[in-house]
């Protein structure tokens, strides 16, 4: 039975649980800056703080997502997405830790923000390009304060999710249509609704999101970093990655009123 070889740190001492994870490092992160210390605070830069390193960890699935939908490997983009699904979920429920966060609290140390807002997070910005945002309200939204940064140019500059796949189905000579009308399900089907799900799992966060800062702040008050607040935030839930997914499921109830108008009604 072949041993597993002692691993080593830098400094000769073995690989261990805190130093692999680099956990005092990581617990020296937080920094409240309310002065005397407000008890919230510290939850407050958590939730975001693990919030940032969830979407560190869903640009490297979109990553592997893309790579493998630009070379046809259909099933293991599949895979891909159903990670990048998982990851969704996480990062919304975390935002149920922030619920316990009363308004009366928020306000004692919301002055110490300055000017951040989470608007201002490249990673999110980044997610937002990476899944096909490229409508005029993302890229004035994006280009407000000056240029892009590079994360977020750089995925502007790759194709879109939905650009992907009609990509795969041009490939397989399929319309997008016949994925529903088949006898049993497809890798391209199962890639179209695990796309969807992001989607909708996206939205979903985007949601909460909003809930969560109608809760403590209010409906009409603004956010920091000169947003909107709760306004602004309501407007992106209604943003589409994949509006060809969407509206190919319009064909069969289009045809199926239509065909109803000519005479009797359908009801599949």
């Amino acid at each position: 039975m072949t041993e597993t070889p002692e691993r080593r740190d830098a400094d000769g001492t073995p690989v261990t649980y805190g130093s692999y994870l680099a956990i005092d490092e990581l617990l020296r992160l937080q920094h409240p800056r309310s002065s005397p210390e407000h008890p919230d605070e510290l939850l407050f830069i958590v939730v975001h703080q693990a919030s940032e390193l969830w979407f560190k960890c869903m640009l490297h699935e979109m990553e592997q997502l893309v790579t493998r939908m630009e070379r046809g490997d259909t099933m293991f983009a599949v895979l891909s997405v159903q990670r990048l699904n998982a990851l969704v979920q996480i990062v919304a429920a975390q935002l149920s830790a922030l619920d316990t966060l009363p308004p009366q609290h928020f306000a004692q140390f919301r002055g110490y923000l300055g000017t951040s807002s989470g608007s201002q997070s490249e990673q999110f910005r980044a997610l937002e390009a990476a899944s096909g945002l490229r409508d005029p309200h993302f890229m004035h939204a994006i280009a407000e304060h000056g240029e892009p940064p590079a994360l977020v140019r750089a995925w502007l500059a790759r194709p879109t999710l939905q650009s992907l796949f009609e990509g795969l189905l041009e490939r397989e000579g399929i319309p997008m249509a016949e994925l529903y009308t088949g006898a049993a399900p497809t890798p391209l089907f199962l890639l179209a609704e695990g796309l969807l799900e992001f989607e909708q799992g996206f939205a979903r966060w985007r949601f909460l999101h909003v809930q969560l800062v109608e809760r403590i702040l209010g409906p009409g008050t603004g956010g920091t970093g000169g947003t909107l607040g709760a306004r602004y935030l309501m407007k992106t839930v209604q943003q589409k990655f994949f509006p060809a997914l969407w509206a190919v499921r319009a064909e069969f109830y289009g045809a199926a009123q239509l065909a109803g108008e000519g005479g009797g009604a359908r009801t599949t």
